[in-house]
């Protein structure tokens, strides 16, 4: 759970990382952006800032936000009763994201799982995306990433998202964001 403070600071610190990507915001969207602490109070951390553009039942779009060395935690979108799960590209706007999904294990990871958490974090193939980069993964592909030193902007385009389907490795999360007034 996140104090208001953390929230209103997590959000304009977004605002700002979204005009370092030129990305246009309308009033609506900057009063709707979303700051999730996934339950672990170390937003610092582990945690992603994030606008949902569209989400319907075919398509969504959004933008995310993930301070200097930030994790968005391991998890992974399962198939749903009578179809596949969560199909997602990832592309880099600004600063540098590194993706880990399953696969051959990088000889020396670039990133650091956060303090603590070392157990609920399984899968270390590298994918590095600079602006301009995007990477795709197909349904059900455990995965996590973390910003570079400067932070990143990450728009994403996907199937339908249920954020309350993902599986996350780490029993701890709480993906529903809770803010403490």
């Amino acid at each position: 759970m996140v104090s208001k403070q953390q929230y209103e600071n997590a959000v304009e610190k977004s605002l700002e990382y979204f005009n370092k990507a030129s990305i246009a915001l309308t009033e609506a969207e900057k009063q709707n952006v979303e700051i999730a602490d996934f339950g672990l109070n170390d937003l610092d951390n582990t945690g992603l800032q994030l606008i949902t553009y569209i989400n319907t039942e075919r398509v969504c779009a959004k933008e995310l936000v993930l301070f200097p060395h930030q994790t968005c935690p391991e998890h992974i979108h399962p198939n749903r009763t009578g179809s596949l799960g969560k199909e997602e590209t990832f592309r880099c706007r600004f600063g540098k994201v590194h993706l880990y999904v399953e696969g051959e294990k990088a000889a020396n990871p670039v990133c650091k799982v956060p303090a603590g958490s070392e157990p609920y974090y399984t899968v270390f193939h590298e994918i590095t995306l600079n602006p301009g980069e995007q990477y795709t993964l197909v349904p059900n592909t455990l995965h996590w990433f973390q910003a570079g030193d400067e932070g990143a902007v990450v728009s994403e385009f996907s199937s339908n998202s249920d954020d309350s389907l993902d599986v996350f490795t780490d029993v701890r999360i709480v993906r529903a964001p809770m803010v403490d007034e």
